[in-house]
């Protein structure tokens, strides 16, 4: 009896040793219990609040969806829009450096950067089949005068455009791909668009040429332009002396004879643009010709 008494409190001693050291060894459990937890919760922080690369590919992709491209260059202007652009250009030179009388201030011009870019669109800028016959013929005589006044230039000081040598053949301008002397605008190109008022609008620089408008011309004025530039001619007495029987003419009505006789005699184009109501038997002779600079 003693005997198992003594076994029974053995055994009482050796359980609670056991539970003293379960429980002296349970924080260190919790505390690697506690940081496993941990750990789990920092890598879950960091698939939630931080971008992973893939995450970041895809923002930029969709932020390059989202950028607004710009809107591609305006097509070249037409011709409706370019041609005005370009008669202002001329129109602002003509109002600035020649008089009303046609007088040509060239160093004036010569001076000028405008002039020269004038120049340029017109070379690069030559009418095609889509243009009206009122704005070629505007752009021809434009371009005609300009280069006679860029060929002054060229040789200035000068007292006569016959001081150089052969002023309407020379090749000095390229129109596309194509270069084209004075001769060539007048003859092959202006005299064939069958238009005789083209002969008062162009000018060769000279005193008993028509003279240089101090504006454009236009498709829109242009018959305006025409009517009273050949009016202006035939009624300026240092070119032309009209009356009913007698007629002391310029050379321009000798030189190009053919031109103005495509609907009708001379006398009867010469009777739509005077006041003087002029006989079909008028004689008829030709004023000796200035080449005097017109300056």
């Amino acid at each position: 009896m003693k005997s198992i008494f003594l076994i029974v409190i053995v055994f009482l001693v050796v359980s609670c040793s056991g539970t003293k050291q379960l429980i002296e060894s349970r924080p260190e459990q919790t505390k690697a219990v506690a940081n496993a937890n941990d750990t789990t919760k920092t890598v879950k922080t960091a698939e939630v609040g931080e971008p992973t690369q893939q995450s970041l590919s895809e923002k930029t992709e969709t932020e390059a969806e989202q950028i607004t491209l710009p809107p591609p260059p305006d097509p070249p202007k037409q011709v409706e829009d370019l041609m005005p652009l370009t008669h202002n250009r001329w129109n602002s030179i003509l109002n600035t450096y020649v008089s009303n009388d046609g007088k040509v201030d060239y160093l004036g011009i010569k001076g000028s950067t405008e002039f020269d870019v004038y120049i340029d669109i017109l070379l690069h800028n030559t009418p095609d089949d889509s243009w009206s016959k009122e704005q070629q013929l505007a752009y021809w005589i434009n371009a005609y005068n300009a280069l006679t006044v860029d060929l002054i230039l060229r040789n200035y000081p000068i007292s006569s455009i016959k001081d150089i040598k052969d002023p309407w053949d020379q090749r000095l301008w390229e129109f596309g791909d194509k270069w084209l002397n004075l001769n060539d605008i007048e003859h092959k190109i202006l005299r064939k668009m069958n238009e005789p008022r083209i002969h008062f609008a162009i000018v060769c620089a000279s005193e008993s040429c028509p003279i240089l408008l101090n504006e454009a011309f236009t498709a829109d004025n242009l018959e305006v332009q025409l009517t009273n530039a050949t009016k202006a001619f035939l009624s300026d007495t240092s070119k032309n002396e009209i009356s009913e029987n007698n007629l002391e003419l310029s050379k321009i009505f000798k030189w190009f004879a053919k031109d103005f006789k495509t609907n009708g005699s001379l006398i009867d184009f010469l009777n739509q643009y005077t006041e003087v109501s002029i006989s079909n038997n008028a004689k008829k002779s030709f004023k000796t010709y200035d080449w005097s600079l017109n300056n």
